[in-house]
């Protein structure tokens, strides 16, 4: 069993969970970052994080942290933490192909006495079920005897200054009591915000689980209610604002429910409940509405289209933002995807800007081109998708002068004021 005191710590994959968690416990520890994307490790050996979740600075700072994408790199580590993403495919299904392709890495390395965590949102029982038997297969090591395992899920929120890896608390777990308290010590030397140990893995993989499950649900409630307000003609930020005077309504909001998270880990925990014999019916069903939600957004354009004698087929449109969410280059699991897909369907010709996001990488993710710059005059409707702050001061006056001297524009995102836009979501 390790101590506190030699933990020597690898961190497997480098995104936005893993690289700011490293630079964090090189601040204690000697850190080895180990990413399988070479590309990203010379970056980083360069100084240059991508994500912009660390700067320049904090890379600098950080001299026990040591960046690697050879496997052989490891076997100096005794202590290894897993943040790869967990996706679904695309029949929705929980796709633990990084998960499991890191555990039999892992199991070529761990020896006698190391620590497995994992951070990687997962349905209760795959740390133990799908992960630690791989490791057991390939090291030869019995698990809770040779090697053990703990599990920690990642709080990380892409493109949030404020609410950062140290003072987000932290749910802890291990697989034996004694490993539950060394997991929960080694975060605790570096969570300001404090700690809570689990009783089991399986209950820290549901609470991690169960947050975003929560949020999807809340999020597809107002999506629905938007929906309903829309038909009678009522505003929905005006009555999200009257009832959120009162002191317990939640400040939920409409809008498209994309990202690495909300949108992906619903579908971990009704796959695991369908497979205990139980259909969940309310977490479906708002994943549901939820994934409708750009449909949506362009049948309710191209009706104010028809509505205002605009020529639908062949029209410019232009949608601002792309990534799943405001001053953040993240584009994964991004809605705004299901908008430019849908509008196309009605021959619509689409343009796409957003300042946070690489072209290179919204090519490569699904195949759209960014345009560079804006075209003045020239769009027969405008769908502000993402709250960008550059959109908020270029102001609805600007925006405008975009649009044709008939256009509609349309605020999914309540950038500008009720009396500055066509539509609001």
């Amino acid at each position: 069993m390790l101590s506190h005191e030699n933990a020597k710590i690898a961190i497997i994959g480098l995104g936005y969970v893993g690289l700011p968690l490293a630079v964090e416990f090189s601040k204690k520890f000697d850190v080895l970052g180990f990413d399988i994307n070479q590309e990203r490790i010379k970056d980083l050996q360069s100084g240059i994080d991508s994500t912009l979740e660390v700067s320049t600075d904090e890379l600098a700072a950080a001299s026990a942290l040591n960046f690697s994408s050879e496997v052989t790199d490891l076997k100096s580590c005794n202590v290894y933490i897993v943040t790869v993403p967990t996706p679904i495919d695309e029949y929705k299904q929980p796709d633990l192909t990084p998960l499991i392709k890191a555990s039999k890495m892992l199991g070529s390395v761990v020896q006698k006495g190391d620590t497995v965590i994992y951070e990687s949102t997962v349905y209760p029982g795959a740390t133990e079920e799908d992960c630690i038997p791989v490791i057991e297969q390939i090291s030869g090591l019995t698990f809770n005897k040779d090697f053990f395992a703990g599990y920690s899920p990642e709080r990380i929120n892409p493109g949030d200054k404020e609410h950062r890896v140290t003072n987000i608390l932290k749910v802890t777990s291990g697989s034996t009591p004694d490993v539950a308290d060394f997991v929960d010590k080694l975060y605790a030397s570096i969570i300001t915000a404090g700690t809570h140990k689990a009783s089991s893995i399986r209950v820290a993989e549901a609470a991690k689980v169960i947050e975003n499950t929560q949020r999807d649900v809340n999020i597809a409630l107002i999506n629905e209610l938007s929906i309903i307000f829309n038909k009678l003609g009522i505003d929905t930020l005006e009555v999200l604002e009257a009832a959120g005077t009162k002191w317990n309504f939640l400040p939920f909001r409409p809008g498209l429910v994309g990202g690495h998270c909300i949108g992906v880990d619903p579908y971990y925990l009704t796959h695991k409940a369908q497979a205990s014999g139980y259909h969940p019916e309310m977490i479906l069903a708002g994943r549901r509405l939820n994934d409708r939600m750009g449909q949506y957004v362009v049948s309710q354009l191209v009706k104010r289209m028809v509505k205002e004698r605009i020529q639908v087929e062949g029209a410019k449109v232009l949608v601002m933002g792309l990534t799943f969410k405001e001053n953040c280059p993240d584009l994964r699991n991004t809605k705004v995807v299901d908008i430019v897909n849908e509008l196309q369907e009605y021959n619509i010709d689409v343009d796409l800007v957003d300042p946070w996001c690489s072209a290179g990488e919204a090519m490569h993710e699904y195949g759209l081109k960014l345009s560079a710059e804006y075209k003045e005059s020239y769009y027969d409707a405008i769908i502000l998708a993402v709250g960008h702050n550059e959109f908020k001061q270029m102001g609805a006056e600007a925006i405008h002068k975009l649009g044709k001297t008939s256009h509609v524009l349309y605020d999914l995102k309540y950038v500008l004021a009720k009396k500055d836009v066509d539509m609001r979501l």
